[in-house]
């Protein structure tokens, strides 16, 4: 089996599975000796931010000496990504065996009627590799929701965190604030531990701190205050914690906020659980957190970034950045989505940023198609036209934007992890 055969064998299980629940997650981790069991995890469930924020504090952790593990999706470039220890990814011929392995179970289960899905099978892998690997802590960050998903069939982990909660994956979490936090709050467990990202919408705070009582959980709430901002620019955010300065190489007043959060959680590990972390690697574990696809400068002449927002918070969290940043820029896009997102109000946040969008497909059954979502765009003023392929699209942005200007990717994670390479290669080129 090559790398490549082992991803399309993983791709080809199914994304939901018919019952939903966490029995068929507990069965097959039966069949390889429950792993999860002899690991500690900091478990990370929300909307936006969960990726940023398992990555900053994995980094730190890194730096304090400790082997940890990190369980991220989707991936963008490799599918190791999803699989890490210490900052590196499952090395290919890992993830061979490991699938070659699982899949023999995957497929016994399925002729006793036990149907395991593509989620279930990475997370499986992930938790056996960081098990084989001796890994001390594991930062493992939620695929979908929080109470039905497949992470959630550890136990009472080191520390539960809510990231940013708002509205997204509607049909399968409910279309109301509310109940996106009750199935995000699912990864709470009895008597744990929880932090909360900084300044959550009432109705989402009222839910996570019901929750966080009824299972006699210490809630600790990131507080914004602890901060403060010292500089801001392409280049990273520099932010004043209790007299120290903290490089942060990711962009935009919503990583401001995620950094809150992580260091809260730090405090919380090294004061109440001793774990050591001093403030050589507090810093160290900053600077060196590196994030593809989050507002990520692909080129700085021409300029060139690429972000993964997907939903109308994601999107805003774009535009808002964008405006900080570019005042005044020149901004073509090259954007596609999913039609399962709402679209037209994520779009909606950008409409007076983007002076062109090129549109293009996303290679996934669920992509909204180029026309279609180019008028999206131009039902709410924006000029639109339809990409033939990707290097043309680009090309076609960086020209329109002009030397002064900016391209920027975005509207889909997927969409980034398919135009992140041949952007590269293309704009070495201009």
């Amino acid at each position: 089996m090559t790398y490549e055969q082992a991803v399309e064998q993983i791709d080809s299980l199914p994304r939901f599975g018919l019952t939903p629940g966490l029995d068929h997650m507990r069965v097959l981790l039966s069949r390889i000796g429950n792993p999860q069991n002899a690991l500690q995890f900091i478990h990370v469930a929300g909307t936006n931010g969960k990726g940023s924020t398992c990555a900053m504090i994995a980094s730190v952790l890194r730096k304090s000496h400790y082997r940890v593990g990190l369980f991220v999706s989707p991936h963008i470039s490799d599918f190791g990504e999803r699989i890490q220890i210490n900052g590196g990814m499952i090395p290919h011929r890992n993830l061979i065996q490991l699938t070659e392995s699982l899949m023999m179970i995957v497929k016994q289960l399925a002729d006793e009627g036990i149907i395991i899905t593509e989620f279930e099978m990475i997370t499986a892998m992930g938790l056996w590799w960081f098990q084989q690997q001796k890994c001390e802590i594991v930062v493992l960050e939620v695929g979908l929701g929080g109470r039905l998903d497949a992470t959630n069939v550890i136990e009472k982990p080191l520390c539960s965190v809510i990231t940013h909660l708002a509205l997204d994956h509607t049909l399968i979490l409910g279309d109301a604030i509310g109940q996106i936090a009750y199935e995000k709050c699912g990864i709470i467990k009895e008597g744990g531990v929880t932090v909360c990202y900084p300044e959550q919408e009432p109705q989402a705070m009222e839910v996570i701190r019901k929750i966080a009582e009824e299972r006699h959980n210490r809630l600790i709430v990131a507080d914004l205050s602890e901060i403060q901002l010292l500089s801001e620019e392409l280049s990273g955010t520099v932010l004043g914690y209790h007299g120290m300065m903290i490089h942060l190489p990711l962009l935009g007043d919503h990583q401001i906020r995620n950094a809150c959060t992580v260091l809260t959680v730090l405090r919380y590990l090294e004061e109440d659980l001793q774990m050591h972390i001093s403030e050589h690697s507090l810093t160290a574990g900053f600077l060196s957190v590196s994030m593809p696809a989050r507002f990520e400068i692909l080129r700085e002449r021409p300029l060139c970034i690429l972000d993964g927002g997907h939903n109308p918070d994601g999107m805003r969290s774009l535009a808002q950045a964008l405006k900080k940043y570019l005042p005044g820029k020149r901004l073509v896009a090259v954007t596609g989505m999913m039609k399962d997102k709402d679209v037209l109000h994520a779009i909606e946040t950008c409409k007076d940023v983007f002076s062109e969008v090129i549109t293009l497909p996303v290679e996934s059954p669920r992509s909204m198609s180029a026309e279609e979502l180019a008028e999206c765009w131009r039902k709410i003023g924006v000029s639109a036209q339809v990409g033939e392929y990707p290097d043309q699209a680009i090309a076609m942005a960086v020209d329109m934007a002009g030397k002064d200007g900016a391209t920027v990717i975005c509207g889909s994670l997927y969409l980034a992890g398919e135009l992140r390479r041949t952007a590269i290669d293309l704009l070495r080129l201009l």
